[in-house]
């Protein structure tokens, strides 16, 4: 469990004893994700000795029903197999608690037995309250946490934290709205909003590759670099979660906040240092440069997409229509590509092609440099399929790691020219499996690192430049949906976005 922000001596501090509160624990977000993400750290032996884990949901549950449901879902989702004994030491520590969100009773009497569990494990009052709920009852919780003085630590020695999970806000209004709602009950520094992409091994390993090699830092910049591409592609549709996706769309599900998150850490500033407010410092005003999208912009430099009919790894599949959950004449995204500029003295004039969609042939997240090209005349001739732009490329999943194109002479009496790949990948390199993002966050939220969480006024930010593209889609015409088929990269009009520059998207 590798924090690069954190100093060698901190690698492994163990988290204060607490209790771990997850509203929303029957949901799918804590049996994928959460529940799984806990055994391996307690596996690792990275949680504290003294620690109870206490469920909240409106189910008829109990704590034998909990238990029996989690390690079901760790023995399938868990990226380590499940060991026996493991389990049952941790599953001790996991406790069912039964409300309704908006019943202030049932929160006062959540209080009475988070006091009973500090008892029993000899905790300090430390708490560390998750919402894992959909957004709709976000509110309902922040504010009965208040009125039940669980926002507040239970000794002097103790602290208070809450994780709040994605969608924060729908727009800019809502997610101002929903700031202040959290901000009248916990301290700006008590709260961390969670995007996962952040966890992720290739994510954090984007400052260490920028600011601890001086190979690249240097061309960093407009002089050096021709465009950025990023990409966050997925071959599924949407699954189950029709009823939330066909309310959000691609823009606010994806955009917003996962690649909102990779541009910034690509684009910003080095930080004074590796501590939270300073990185998240640099963050928000790459977002603050970012220029704005007018409405007249916005058909030029965005565009939307949603499947049709077609076929992923030779299997048919419907098109989002079809989809059970969705209306029949729905209107949603499923595709977004769109062009961004940032406004300053190192990014002036490099344009950042973003794209995200759904039913596209293979999922992978990629972060490409595209480098300015040298003269060629030179090497006019030579070169066997044209020149070939060098080319940094950072994958975030499924196989993590970085790749640089270059060209190369090929072996022989002649001089011929062919692009050739420097390759790196994590799990070859290091000769293990890197952890989930869920593993580190819990452990940094734990401990109380924000580093890799976001700030109130980042999403703020973020909400600022995409709320104007969702207000001139909401007045424009609805496009002719459904306008790319399953398994293919997208409409038609995501190529000419980068054609109309003299560009095209790479091939992946």
């Amino acid at each position: 469990m590798i924090n690069p922000f954190r100093l060698p001596e901190e690698q492994e501090r163990i988290p204060d004893p607490a209790i771990l509160v997850i509203f929303g624990v029957t949901g799918d977000l804590a049996r994928r994700k959460l529940m799984p993400a806990l055994y391996n750290l307690a596996r690792e032996n990275l949680l504290p000795a003294r620690f109870a884990v206490v469920g909240f949901a409106r189910s008829d549950w109990d704590d034998q029903k909990l238990r029996s449901e989690m390690r079901k879902a760790v023995e399938v989702f868990s990226r380590t197999p499940l060991i026996g004994p493991v389990w049952e030491d941790f599953a001790q520590h996991l406790y069912y608690f039964k409300s309704h969100y908006d019943d202030v009773e049932g929160f006062r009497r959540l209080a009475t037995c988070l006091q009973e569990l500090d008892a029993q494990y000899n905790i300090p009052g430390n708490r560390l309250h998750y919402v894992a709920t959909p957004p709709v009852v976000f509110e309902s919780i922040i504010r009965n946490l208040g009125i039940a003085g669980l926002n507040q630590p239970a000794s002097p020695e103790g602290w208070v934290r809450i994780v709040i999970e994605k969608p924060f806000g729908t727009d800019l209004e809502s997610a101002k709205r929903l700031n202040a709602r959290v901000n009248e009950v916990f301290h700006e520094e008590q709260v961390f909003r969670i995007d996962h992409y952040l966890g992720k091994e290739t994510v954090q390993n984007l400052l260490a590759f920028r600011f601890a090699n001086s190979i690249y830092e240097p061309l960093w910049n407009q002089k050096y670099i021709d465009h950025v591409q990023i990409t966050v592609a997925e071959s599924v549709g949407v699954e189950a979660r029709a009823g939330f996706y066909d309310q959000t769309g691609a823009l606010r599900d994806m955009v917003q906040n996962h690649m909102m998150q990779l541009l910034s850490l690509m684009a910003m500033e080095p930080p004074v240092a590796l501590e939270a407010d300073a990185v998240r410092d640099e963050k928000v005003k790459v977002l603050r440069a970012i220029k704005r999208l007018t409405p007249p912009d916005v058909p030029k430099v965005v565009v939307r997409g949603q499947y049709g009919p077609g076929a992923i790894n030779g299997q048919p599949v419907p098109g989002y229509r079809q989809e059970p959950g969705v209306a029949p004449n729905s209107t949603t995204e499923t595709y977004v590509a769109m062009k961004l500029e940032i406004d300053n003295w190192r990014w002036a004039g490099v344009p950042f092609y973003l794209r995200t969609g759904k039913r596209l042939p293979k999922k992978i997240s990629e972060i490409a440099v595209y480098f300015r090209s040298p003269p060629q005349l030179l090497f006019e001739g030579q070169l066997e399929h044209g020149f070939t732009t060098n080319v940094l490329a950072i994958q975030i999943q499924p196989n993590e790691g970085i790749s640089l194109t270059f060209n190369a002479k090929i072996p022989g009496s002649e001089m011929r020219i062919r692009p050739v790949v420097m390759d790196f990948r994590y799990g070859s390199s290091f000769g293990m499996s890197t952890p989930e993002a869920y593993e580190r966050l819990l452990l940094d939220a734990w401990q109380g690192d924000a580093t890799l969480f976001i700030r109130a006024d980042e999403v703020e930010e973020s909400w600022r430049l995409l709320t104007p593209v969702l207000e001139t889609w909401a007045q424009m015409p609805p496009p002719d949906f459904p306008n790319y088929p399953a398994g293919t990269w997208g409409p038609s009009e995501a190529d000419v976005l980068l054609a109309l520059d003299g560009r095209r998207w790479r091939r992946l």
